[in-house]
């Protein structure tokens, strides 16, 4: 039981504030392709022109895998408009609900339709 409470935890999104979604320009500075999580790292833009560092969480890379993503599919330098739920701290960092790349729509995004790069 005390295994399996762990595990739900670890696996908790309530760290983010479902109940918001903020929409991100920027640029990819990191494509993390781990596990248990993929992270993007992406730097966006200050209204007063400095830059700030998001860490953007998604699922596994193996759920990522099964729906088309792959270990390249971002690349640091490209220029990316991310949906994300917020931390709910304040943080600078969210869970990915969806986004668009250089190319159009993001794999697994709604406006994709199941396609992508």
């Amino acid at each position: 039981m005390l295994t399996a409470s762990s595990a739900l935890a670890h696996h908790s999104f309530a760290m983010f504030d479902q109940s918001k979604s903020v929409t991100l320009h920027g640029t990819v500075k990191d494509f993390r392709w781990n596990n248990p999580h993929v992270f993007i790292q992406l730097l966006v833009k200050t209204e007063g022109g400095s830059e700030e560092e998001w860490s953007i969480e998604m699922t596994s890379p193996e759920h990522l895998a099964r729906v088309g993503w792959k270990p390249g599919t971002l690349k640091p330098g490209d220029k990316v408009t991310l949906v994300i739920h917020p931390m709910r701290d304040g943080f600078k960092g969210g869970q990915y609900l969806s986004g668009t790349g250089p190319d159009g729509p993001l794999i697994g995004s709604p406006a994709s339709k199941g396609e992508g790069r």
